[in-house]
């Protein structure tokens, strides 16, 4: 085997830091490379990351053999997920997010698909506690690219739907002990200054829209963020010195 010394003195490892890059491979093939301690991780950016044929896909092209999944099967799809999972946190340190929304969709169907297929109850709920972080990546990643393309009505619409959804899973009893939750009302919290004054009539549109439909979760986040809005403003009236 090839010693790998100079390669790697070649992009020395920073600890405490979380090193990412994309390289091309020689066929013209996209790849990453995480640096880790004592070596380098690398992964495909398209189809499974290790190249090997996707086990989801394969399953939801033969709808008739995803009836029932066997154990060993969840277990393949889980150790899929957990592959999946390192490179959305790759993709997210590079921001491409619509990459990261990709493989966040990935593996929510990994979930729902052993929730919904597999024959033991333990594999049904294997990772269904990890839901909550995989949405939020989701949701991070439309806001953060919402915000990058100067849209901060989008990067809120996204932080509303995913706090809806986090609150759907969790109930109300779990809400205030999640860091999901707390994440996204932060970042939603930033962006409510950022919103043009015109926004306010569109949420108040909104959150008579959720009221119709009696989508509750909904409602409450729109009036958390009137409430904001409205005290932001009045800070900017105040002025500096107010």
């Amino acid at each position: 085997m090839d010693d790998v010394t100079d390669f790697l003195a070649s992009w020395p490892r920073e600890p405490g830091q979380f090193q990412v890059r994309a390289v091309t491979a020689a066929d013209g093939r996209q790849l990453l490379q995480v640096r880790i301690d004592m070596g380098v991780v690398q992964m495909e950016a398209h189809g499974r990351p290790d190249g090997l044929p996707s086990v989801l896909e394969r399953l939801e092209a033969d709808q008739q053999a995803a009836t029932v999944l066997d154990a060993a099967t969840c277990r393949a799809l889980r150790d899929e997920a957990v592959m999946v999972h390192h490179r959305y946190v790759a993709m997210f340190n590079l921001k491409q997010f619509d990459a990261v929304v990709r493989d966040v969709r990935h593996n929510l169907r990994i979930l729902d698909l052993c929730s919904r297929c597999a024959e033991m109850e333990r594999d049904r709920n294997a990772m269904e506690h990890l839901r909550p972080q995989i949405l939020t990546m989701g949701v991070r990643a439309d806001a953060e690219a919402a915000m990058a393309g100067n849209q901060p009505r989008l990067a809120m619409e996204a932080i509303d739907r995913g706090l809806a959804e986090l609150t759907v899973i969790l109930g109300p009893q779990g809400l205030e002990k999640s860091n999901e939750v707390q994440l996204l009302r932060g970042m939603r919290d930033l962006l409510v200054p950022k919103l043009p004054s015109s926004q306010h009539v569109e949420l108040e549109e909104r959150l008579t829209a959720a009221l119709d439909a009696e989508n509750y979760e909904l409602a409450a986040i729109l009036r958390d963020e009137l409430r904001l809005m409205a005290a932001a403003k009045r800070s900017a009236e105040r002025g500096p010195d107010g």
